[in-house]
Formats: C-alpha cells, sequence, structure tokens
C-alpha cells in the first residue's frame, strides 16, 4: 500500500532556522535556533511530520542558558536533537556565552538537565551514537574559507572528551562547511554538512565512508540547493536533517527562505521538509531541479493494510490572545534575552490584562527590555491591541513593535514627552532612529478602554496606526518591508511582533495595560 502526503512548504512558517528532527517509534520531534530569544530552543511534535504541535522550550531556566549580554542574532545556534537509550539529547552552541553543551531529559517536553560543557569545536556541534557504545561530536571548526569538521569521542554523562579532535571532512571547498551531522544507515557512515554560508550559494553535501572518522568520498555535487534557480520561490535551501519514517522512507528537514525583497524575507529562515530519494546509495533531495516546492503530493510506500492520506491542517487567520490570570502564555510567546521579573510581565496585576512594567532598557539598548513577542509567521499581516496607559515622566512609552533586532524595529506607541502625552512612531533602522509625534488628549480615548494599535504589513511595506475611538484609523508612520528584513550574513532571526514598555534612566515606569492581542493573516 502506499500513503499520500499532501502539505505546505514549509511546514513550520516564520523564524524557525536549523531544524533538527528525530524519529522515536512512532513519535517525531523537531527543534530549532533561537539565538538571543527566550526560553531557548523550542520543541514540536508531530505523528506525520507535516503537522506539527509545539510542545515546550529546551532552555526553560536561566539555570541553563545567560542571554543577558548577547547582541542581536548571538546566543544559541543550531541545535541537534537526539535520542538514546531512553534519553533526549540536545546539544549546541551558546555564542559568546558558554560555548558548546548538551541538555538532556527522559521527557522530550521537560524539564531538561542543566548544561553539560564540551571541550573542543567551533559551532554546530552534533551527536552520534554508535553501535559499539561509541558517542561522536562531530562539529564545525574554522572561519569561512577555512570551515571544517573536526570529530571526538565524549563520555555522554560529563562530556568529557575521550579521544583527541581531529580534521574529518573539509567540505567542497566552499566557505563555511558547518551544521554536521554523521549518521550509519545501512553500515555506511555518512558525513552531512552545509557549505557556501546561508545565503545565495547555500547549499547542502555529504560524503560517506566505511569509518566514522573517514576518510569521506564526497559526492561531486550537493543534494539539495536552490543557488541556480534565481526564480524559485524557495532560496538559501541548506542546514538538513535526514529522518526515516515509520515505513522506512527517508525524509529531510531543511532551512529555506521565501524571498521578498532584496534583503530576503521578514519572516527569516524557515523549515522547510522533502522527500529524499537514494541513488547509488547516495541520499538525494533537489539539486537544482525545482520539484521542491511551495506545494507538496508526496507519495510513498506504506506498510499499512490500506492507503493513507496525510493532509495538513491549515494555518490558522487569526490569533487572538485575551489575556487572564487563569491562562498563561501559549508557548509561541517569547522574549527578548531573559524571562522578566513576574512584577514587570503580569497577567494578575489587573485582571483581563497583560500589564508591562518597563525598566531603563529600551527596544535599542536590548538587555533586559520588556518585550513580549510572537513570530509573525505571514508576509501580509496585521496585528492590533488596545493599550491602557497614564506614563508620568517624561520618556515613559508603552505599545507595539515589529523587531528584527536591536537596531531594526518599527514601533507604535504611547510617550510622554516635555510633560505631554503623545503617539509616537519609532522607525529604527540600523541603529537611527526616525520619530513622528502626535500628541493627544488622554480624555479622548478613555471611555474607550484605552488606545488602539496597529501595525499592518504587506510584502513591501509596513504601516503603523492608531485609533481613539476603534472605528477611524489615523496612520501615523510607514517604511519598507525591507528596513527589517535580515541581511543573510550578519542577522539570522526573522521579525517578531509584540508588546513592550520601558521607563526612563530613572528606571520609572507607570504600567501599561494591554486588553489582548489580535495576529491576523491578510
Amino acid at each position: 500500500m502506499t500513503k499520500t502526503l499532501h502539505y505546505r512548504n514549509p511546514v513550520l512558517s516564520g523564524f524557525y532556522p536549523d531544524p533538527s528532527a528525530i524519529r522515536v517509534g512512532e513519535d517525531y520531534y523537531l527543534v530549532t535556533s533561537t539565538f538571543e530569544y527566550f526560553p531557548g530552543v523550542p520543541i514540536f511534535h508531530s505523528k506525520d511530520l507535516v503537522n506539527w504541535k509545539q510542545i515546550g522550550h529546551v532552555l526553560h531556566s536561566e539555570s541553563q542558558v545567560q542571554l543577558l549580554n548577547r547582541k542581536s542574532s548571538q546566543g544559541i545556534y543550531a541545535p541537534v536533537l537526539r535520542y538514546h537509550d531512553g534519553l533526549f539529547y540536545m546539544i549546541t552552541t551558546d555564542v559568546y556565552g558558554i560555548g558548546n553543551f548538551f541538555v538532556t531529559a527522559t521527557d522530550p517536553a521537560g524539564p531538561w538537565s542543566d548544561p553539560i560543557l564540551i571541550p573542543h569545536g567551533g559551532i554546530d556541534p552534533s551527536l552520534f551514537f554508535d553501535d559499539d557504545g561509541k558517542v561522536y561530536v562531530s562539529v564545525q571548526s574554522g572561519f569561512a574559507e577555512t570551515s571544517h569538521v573536526i570529530q571526538y569521542e565524549i563520555n555522554p554523562k560529563t562530556g568529557e572528551a575521550l579521544t583527541e579532535p581531529v580534521v574529518v571532512f573539509e567540505g567542497d571547498e566552499g566557505p563555511w562547511v558547518e551544521g554536521p551531522h554523521l549518521y550509519k544507515i545501512n553500515g555506511v557512515y555518512y558525513m552531512m554538512t552545509a557549505s557556501g554560508g546561508t545565503g545565495p550559494e547555500h547549499r547542502e553535501i555529504i560524503g560517506r565512508s566505511d569509518n566514522p572518522y573517514g576518510p569521506f568520498e564526497l559526492l561531486e555535487h550537493p543534494i539539495l540547493t536552490h543557488n541556480g534557480l534565481k526564480d524559485h520561490p524557495i532560496q538559501y535551501t541548506g542546514h538538513a536533517e535526514l529522518i526515516d519514517d515509520t515505513d522506512g522512507n527517508w525524509w529531510v528537514m531543511f532551512l529555506g527562505v521565501r524571498l521578498r525583497n532584496e534583503q530576503g524575507s521578514v519572516l527569516g529562515r524557515e523549515t522547510f521538509l522533502a522527500p529524499v530519494t537514494w541513488v547509488d546509495g547516495w541520499p538525494m533531495v533537489d539539486n537544482n531541479e525545482g520539484h521542491v516546492g511551495l506545494q507538496m503530493q508526496v507519495t510513498v510506500p506504506s506498510s499499512s493494510t490500506s492507503e493513507q492520506i496525510i493532509k495538513q491542517q491549515e494555518e490558522p487567520k487569526q490569533l487572538t490572545t485575551k489575556f487572564s490570570s487563569e491562562a498563561p502564555l501559549s508557548l509561541d510567546w517569547i522574549y527578548s534575552r531573559v524571562l522578566p521579573a513576574a512584577d514587570a510581565v503580569s497577567l494578575s496585576a489587573h485582571e483581563g490584562y497583560l500589564t508591562l512594567v518597563g525598566n531603563a532598557n529600551t527596544l535599542h539598548d536590548g538587555q533586559n527590555t520588556v518585550y513580549v513577542c510572537r513570530r509573525q509567521l505571514h508576509h501580509a499581516m496585521r496585528v492590533e491591541t488596545t493599550l491602557a496607559y497614564e506614563p508620568v515622566q517624561d520618556g515613559e512609552e508603552a505599545g507595539i513593535a515589529a523587531r528584527l533586532s536591536d537596531n531594526n524595529y518599527f514601533a507604535i506607541g504611547l510617550v510622554q514627552q516635555n510633560g505631554k502625552l503623545s503617539v509616537q512612531a519609532t522607525l529604527m533602522r540600523n541603529a537611527g532612529a526616525e520619530h513622528t509625534f502626535e500628541p493627544i488628549d488622554a480624555a479622548a480615548f478613555s471611555g474607550n478602554g484605552g488606545i488602539k494599535l496597529a501595525i499592518q504589513a504587506t510584502e513591501e511595506e509596513y504601516s503603523l496606526s492608531y485609533s481613539l475611538d476603534g472605528e477611524s484609523w489615523i496612520k501615523l508612520a510607514a517604511a519598507p518591508a525591507s528596513d527589517i528584513s535580515p541581511n543573510s550574513g550578519t542577522t539570522f532571526t526573522g521579525v517578531t511582533v509584540g508588546m513592550y514598555a520601558h521607563g526612563t534612566k530613572e528606571q520609572a515606569s507607570a504600567p501599561a495595560r494591554f486588553a489582548v492581542f489580535k495576529y491576523e493573516a491578510l
């Protein structure tokens, strides 16, 4: 019999890069990178590879990771998920922090252990448990054109290196040979890595050997790339993970970008799925053939006694969050760098509201900014909130933002300037800020429960608007989407949208009360 999968790519929309996936029995689990956001490393569960549900975060405690001093696009890179002998492992890099480490759990939903450090390597470590009980770390080393993969054996309980690291793979002469994965399939060892950098020349390459240390015979061409298909809707493909299903078919999870402007896409790098075809002992996906697309229908052999049709669930077009002390924020809400203190982000301070109390840090300052957000999932979308806020000191501000980084974001909110209340739009582009003020009378919207704020995006532009009566909207500012689209060489996240508050240098801050947060795909 057969099973047919009907699905759209990406299978995880929005800023979910560097996917790593495993199968445990009939269950599939997936993790992705999070960089400076906290909690770190979302973990997803699936029964069919196309419908994924988040079940937790791997790095859920500040005892595991401290991101306070990380700049934008630093922090947690390229996690790899593995399972062995009843234990889940997640290995990753805290860039400019504690370096390479792994954590463990008996339940993938958590809790996960505190970090176990490993001694050698640059970024993107991976684990491989061999049949003879040896455990290998494969990890990138070097920089750009000198990048290569080193490998050594470790004690999986302590992280201690049991052998000296040796160079095992140097790639295809392209820069940034990274994201290594060592597999053993049908008795053959495969070393699979990304190459070319996570931009226009991105590609996935592979070598094979009868020894885990090689030498690896390099396949003369990539197993996955779209770098020769400049008009294809999916670009920058690579950083892949092989995974077999319950019927013995093989698949690959990988990152890609749906380009929209010269900078890339505000959604950043997303997670895609494609079938694998084995040709002469090599796993092949799409070497510039272009058959991995946005809409996929794949029929493969199945051990089921009847034909199976697996369909992907429809993406929700509206995500409305109504705040209540009886319901915690869902797992798709995250923060910048740290979990704010209980008195800075509260669902109980004012029932029916999310109450934010800012500190001296603005969205531009980074650090422990009070910013509660979720990923932007669609190029065309609208977010809206109702804000009740009475700042008392000049410089106090609260509102909503579309954030790429500390230096690139759009925000609209209420601010006190020279003792008067204003609506302010901020266009922060490459650390240069443009402000637009509109003085208002607080009494003008007090009877409507607060001021309504909105950010609306098309593929080309973001616009920032407000309403005093909930019916007529005033557009205060607009800017090109390219201004907050990530450059593939320097910014590795996508845009998040959410609510923020900040005080003054003296940290004076009135409470900002948000009654609802609406996200709508347009």
